[in-house]
C-alpha cells in the first residue's frame, strides 16, 4: 500500500505584488514538490492587517497574489490554494494558543522588535501575537514541513515548542512540524541593500515579477556591487555581497554553479555582468508575467479556485480544531 504524502504548508502576506526574492526563495520551490507533497498555500491577510491597509487595495492584491502564485506554476488541481481569513479555524484555533504561549517567548522573537521599531506609531498588540496566529496556521494542517528562510526559523521553533506544549498536556493532538530551507535561492537581498532580504518596502531594490523588461534591466544597472576596482565576479559573501547577491539570482534561474558564473564573466566586468543578470530574470519572469494578467482578467475563475480552496482547507482545519476543543473541554453540539 502506497505511504500517504508528507503535508506542506506556507503563506505569503498579499501587501504588494510578488517580488524575486518570493519567488526564486519559495514559490519556485514549492511548485517543484508538487509530486512530492500534499501542499497547501495561502494568501496570509489575516496577518497584513497588523499594519494599516487600504482596504480595497488589500482585496484587489489578494486577488493577483492568487492569479501570481497560479502563474508561477501552482496549479490549483494539484495544490490547496486559499485565502486565510476564508478559513475562521485559523483565528479561532489561534485564540486557543493564546492561552498555551508565554509571555517571555512572544518578547524573544526578533521579528517583533523590528516591527516594533519600524511602527512606533502603530505598535498594536497583533504584533505581538503574530507568532501565535502562525502557530495556528501550521498546526491546523498538521504539517510535516514548513518551507521557510533562515530568518522565519524562529516562527516554526515557537510554533514546535507550542504544539508540544500542547501535547503533553492533552495527548498527541497537533503533529510537530520541521523547518524545510532551500539549498539554493533560499534568501534573496535588496538590490540596493543586499545586507537585507529583498522587501517591497524598499522598492528601488526590490524587483516585482509583474516589473516590464525596461524597469528590470534598470534596477539592476543600478544594482549595489563593491569599490572594487578591478570589478571582479566573484562569490564572496562577506566582501562582495552584493555581487554574491547577483550571482546568486544568476545561479538560481541558470542553474550554473558559481565557479561557472566566475568563469563566464572572467575579466568582463560589473558593466557586462549585471545586465546579463536582468536578462535572465527577464526572460524567465516575461511568461509568468504574462499568464498572470491573463488570469487576473478572469475574476470569476480565481472566485471559484478561492471558494475550492476554502473548502478543502476548511475540512482538513474542521478536523483539527474539533479535536482541539474537545481536548480543552468545549462544549460540543451534536449534528
Amino acid at each position: 500500500m502506497e505511504e500517504p504524502k508528507k503535508r506542506m504548508l506556507s503563506g505569503i502576506q498579499p501587501s504588494g505584488d510578488l517580488h524575486l526574492g518570493n519567488y526564486l526563495g519559495a514559490i519556485k520551490n514549492w511548485a517543484d514538490r508538487v509530486n512530492e507533497y500534499e501542499c497547501y498555500y495561502f494568501m496570509a491577510d489575516l496577518h497584513t492587517i497588523t499594519v494599516r491597509q487600504e482596504p480595497a487595495d488589500l482585496r484587489k492584491r489578494s486577488l493577483n497574489q492568487l492569479a501570481q502564485y497560479i502563474a508561477c506554476g501552482l496549479d490549483p488541481e494539484k495544490n490547496t490554494l486559499f485565502l486565510q481569513s476564508h478559513v475562521p479555524a485559523h483565528s479561532q484555533l489561534s485564540w486557543v494558543l493564546s492561552c498555551y504561549t508565554m509571555l517571555g517567548e512572544l518578547s524573544r522573537m526578533t521579528q517583533y522588535k523590528d516591527k516594533a521599531a519600524k511602527h512606533q506609531d502603530n505598535l498594536n498588540a497583533g504584533l505581538f501575537t503574530y507568532p501565535i496566529l502562525m502557530a495556528a496556521d501550521i498546526l491546523l494542517y498538521q504539517a510535516d514541513y514548513v518551507p521557510v528562510g533562515e530568518d522565519q526559523k524562529q516562527h516554526v521553533e515557537i510554533t514546535r515548542d507550542i504544539a508540544q506544549r500542547f501535547n503533553n498536556i492533552y495527548g498527541e493532538v497537533f503533529k510537530v512540524p520541521e523547518p524545510l530551507i532551500a539549498k539554493t535561492g533560499a534568501r534573496i537581498y535588496g538590490l540596493s541593500t543586499p545586507g537585507d532580504k529583498m522587501s517591497k518596502s524598499i522598492p528601488e531594490g526590490c524587483v516585482f515579477i509583474m516589473d516590464d523588461a525596461d524597469t528590470i534591466a534598470r534596477k539592476f544597472k543600478r544594482a549595489v556591487t563593491d569599490s572594487d576596482t578591478v570589478n571582479c565576479v566573484r562569490y564572496d559573501k562577506e566582501n562582495k555581497p552584493g555581487v554574491a547577491n547577483l550571482m546568486n539570482i544568476y545561479s538560481t534561474i541558470t542553474g550554473k554553479t558559481f565557479e561557472e558564473i566566475e568563469k563566464e564573466f572572467d575579466g568582463k566586468g560589473y558593466g557586462v555582468f549585471k545586465p546579463a543578470v536582468a536578462e535572465v530574470v527577464n526572460d524567465h519572469l516575461a511568461p509568468i508575467r504574462d499568464e498572470a494578467n491573463r488570469l487576473i482578467k478572469d475574476k470569476e475563475y480565481l472566485n471559484q479556485i478561492y471558494r475550492e480552496g476554502a473548502e478543502r482547507a476548511s475540512y482538513v482545519a474542521g478536523k483539527t480544531l474539533r479535536k482541539v476543543y474537545k481536548k480543552v473541554g468545549f462544549y460540543q453540539l451534536d449534528k
